[in-house]
């Protein structure tokens, strides 16, 4: 019987979702699955891209930990493609390859200033309050007023961490030394700035209403941004989650707080609609200073369009949460413009030509863009897979498809890669770590640390 020896890069959702559904699609040969991740733990986004109040997301951990724990895929963190193994590598080894590795970088903005001291990336101080291996330990969280472009999840989860007390983090699993970054720093109000209108928003209820809960945080909303058009009436009548979002700030109006920069609480979370991000003032040492923007109105459709009214709001940082893009993988076909893999359905589309690339499959984030839940990447798996099932024909004829030989391959080039076993070495670890103060973990950051741990060493 044919035997189908698969490599997957990357160990998030994506990746583990696209093993699991091929070993359980009806086929015609035998399937082999290698895992890389370039970090020694496995689970992606939902490991470092999920904030540590969020317990219910995490829960998707389990999911995947069912997966990987039936011993028919292979995993091996700590690979870095590109570096410990490549292109050429998985030619030789494997029939076939699908780049999981989804987006971790900040799209840009284009606007002056922006480059100031104190302007950052949302992907950057994610990676930073999840203790992610390959950032900075420290952050700086010296600013008073702090900024946030956007009205997605990503850009409340910044806020919510930004505005919310260090104190009522012990419960999760934040590492030590955010735990202790957060607790010095100095913010009082956060601001939070978006183009569009309260019924236009890209987050859920659920992060709404989360930021409604935090302790000593008061929910500061303006009425002039309630004035809504038909477009804006008929979606909150017509989209039951419009109408949950319009009745959580509809309930925040009717706080002290609303449009008073000054309630009764130590900090403050301010909801800025209909703000177009014009420009970054800074001051004389190059840091920022203020956000100017252009107040926006409805545009009748549900978009918005400029008044030319500009204002502008003090702050000494700001976030832009904006929305990630995906990195470039060596001898892998990139749309710079898109931060994607050319693809159709999953097959991966030389870059000039549009011509299908044999052998070479993307799913997930680096496939469709950093959009969509869960449940679209299961969907998208799904196509990927239908796709690799049928295109047999074109599979790559590798040298050594051995299970051996990938093993002796990184033994050879001196990789301390980490296994399933070694995660569940980690996983224990850091659970106990947490025992002693009775939370659930406390999750290790430094990458050598969590390599040692791992391989038992």
């Amino acid at each position: 019987m044919t035997k189908l020896r698969l490599a997957i890069v990357g160990a998030g959702p994506a990746g583990i979702y696209a093993a699991d559904i091929l070993l359980k699609a009806e086929r015609k040969f035998d399937v082999s699955i290698d895992l890389f991740e370039q970090l020694p733990a496995p689970y992606g986004l939902v490991r470092y891209g999920v904030a540590p109040d969020h317990p219910r997301i995490k829960g998707i951990i389990t999911a995947l930990r069912d997966v990987l724990d039936r011993g028919d895929i292979r995993l091996f963190g700590n690979v870095r493609f590109g570096e410990d193994i490549t292109l050429d590598d998985l030619k030789k080894h494997y029939n076939a390859v699908i780049f999981a590795t989804g987006a971790i970088r900040d799209t840009t903005l284009d606007i002056p200033g922006i480059d100031a001291v104190a302007s950052y990336g949302a992907a950057d101080y994610v990676s930073w309050f999840d203790g992610h291996p390959d950032v900075p330990r420290e952050w700086p969280l010296d600013a008073a007023s702090v900024g946030v472009l956007g009205n997605g999840n990503v850009a409340l989860d910044v806020a919510r961490m930004l505005a919310k007390h260090a104190e009522d983090l012990l419960v999760t699993e934040v590492p030590a030394n955010v735990y202790e970054g957060l607790q010095a720093s100095a913010v009082t109000d956060v601001h939070v700035f978006g183009r569009r209108g309260p019924a236009q928003v890209k987050f859920t209820p659920l992060e709404l209403r989360e930021l409604g809960e935090l302790r000593d945080v008061d929910m500061v909303v303006y009425d002039e941004d309630f004035d809504y058009d038909d477009a804006a009436k008929d979606a909150v009548a017509s989209n039951k989650q419009v109408m949950v979002i319009d009745r959580i700030l509809q309930s925040w109006r009717k706080r002290d707080s609303v449009n008073n920069a000054r309630g009764s609480a130590s900090r403050r979370l301010h909801l800025h609609f209909w703000a177009r991000p014009v420009e970054v003032r800074k001051d004389d040492a190059g840091r920022v200073a203020a956000l100017v923007y252009e107040r926006t109105k409805p545009d009748g459709q549900g978009g918005a369009v400029g008044t030319g009214e500009l204002r502008e709001v003090p702050l000494q940082a700001l976030y832009r949460a904006i929305g990630y893009f995906g990195s470039p993988l060596p001898g892998v076909p990139f749309d710079k413009k898109h931060g994607v893999i050319p693809n159709r359905e999953g097959q991966v589309l030389a870059k000039d030509s549009n011509e299908r690339v044999a052998g070479i499959y993307a799913t997930g984030w680096i496939k469709r863009g950093p959009v969509g839940l869960i449940g679209h990447t299961k969907s998208d798996a799904m196509e990927t897979v239908r796709h690799i099932i049928n295109d047999q024909g074109s599979w790559w004829h590798p040298e050594d498809p051995s299970e051996e030989s990938i093993v002796e391959l990184l033994r050879e080039r001196g990789v301390r890669w980490t296994d399933l076993d070694g995660w569940h070495r980690l996983d224990e670890h850091e659970i106990a770590l947490g025992a002693p103060v009775e939370r659930a973990r406390v999750k290790v950051v430094p990458r050598d640390e969590m390599v040692r741990v791992s391989r038992g060493e």
